[in-house]
Parts: C-alpha cells; sequence; structure tokens
C-alpha cells in the first residue's frame, strides 16, 4: 500500500515538466557535423563575459561562442526562422548580446543569453561548449 501511495505521489511531478517553450527541432535548418577547437590563449577577449568568438567555419553558416560571464555559450549564425538556402543564405549579424537575422529586417534581435527572439517559433540553435585545458571545444548537442 505504502508503494502505491509514494507512486501515486511522485507521478504528477514526473508528469509536470513540460521540457520548454524553445523548440530546438529545427526543420529550417540542417543539422552538420560541429566540432570546433578554439585555443583560449590565442583569444584573450573571450575570457572576459560578455564578449564573443565568431567562426564561419563549422555549423550551417558560422558558429558564434559568447561569454556569458557563468560559461560559455554556443550558437549557430543561421537565421533560425528561414529555410537555409532558399530563403536565407547570410550569417546572422553579430552586436554585443545580440544576433540579427540579415534577410528579414523586421525580425527583432536574438538574444544570447534566452536563444529567442519575441513571437518566433524556432530560438537559436545551441551547440553544447567544453572547457578542456585552455581550449573550449564546440560539439553538436
Amino acid at each position: 500500500m505504502k508503494k502505491i501511495l509514494l507512486l501515486l505521489v511522485l507521478l504528477p511531478v514526473f508528469f509536470a515538466c513540460d521540457g520548454g517553450s524553445i523548440n530546438y527541432k529545427n526543420p529550417n535548418l540542417p543539422n552538420y557535423p560541429v566540432n570546433l577547437t578554439i585555443n583560449m590563449n590565442l583569444n584573450p577577449n573571450l575570457q572576459f563575459p560578455g564578449n564573443h568568438y565568431v567562426s564561419y567555419s563549422q555549423g550551417v553558416a558560422g558558429i558564434v561562442v559568447f561569454n556569458t560571464g557563468s560559461g560559455f555559450s554556443a550558437f549557430d549564425l543561421a537565421c533560425p526562422n528561414q529555410a537555409y538556402g532558399t530563403a536565407c543564405s547570410t550569417a546572422m549579424t553579430v552586436n554585443g548580446i545580440e544576433l540579427k537575422c540579415n534577410c528579414n529586417t523586421s525580425e527583432a534581435p536574438y538574444s544570447m543569453f534566452t536563444a529567442q527572439s519575441p513571437g518566433l517559433p524556432y530560438g537559436l540553435k545551441p551547440y553544447r561548449v567544453e572547457v578542456v585545458g585552455g581550449n573550449l571545444v564546440v560539439l553538436n548537442n
């Protein structure tokens, strides 16, 4: 009886979480393999919060790595709400902590803290960042 009662108490906890409102399964962007290594000694500005590093060599349209102050975030530079290659194939513009899609000037900028732009279904495509010694390694999620 105690097991059933415990199960009834814990069951709502498992179903109470919704996975969040950010949709990472984006049909507009292909999934290219990403394995980017950034030497922190060659990019000293990335060691300070609020600074970023851009590489156009990997990802869909390139990758931006951002120092959040408590860690690092990495996102693809392709516009997430437009089909890449047909509607838009240029990389977004990085301006401080915001990314702006160059193909749709009416879109609000995306924040590198939230990865979202208000009112749009898809957020920035995230990548995993690991600190390995004096390097940052950016990988697919």
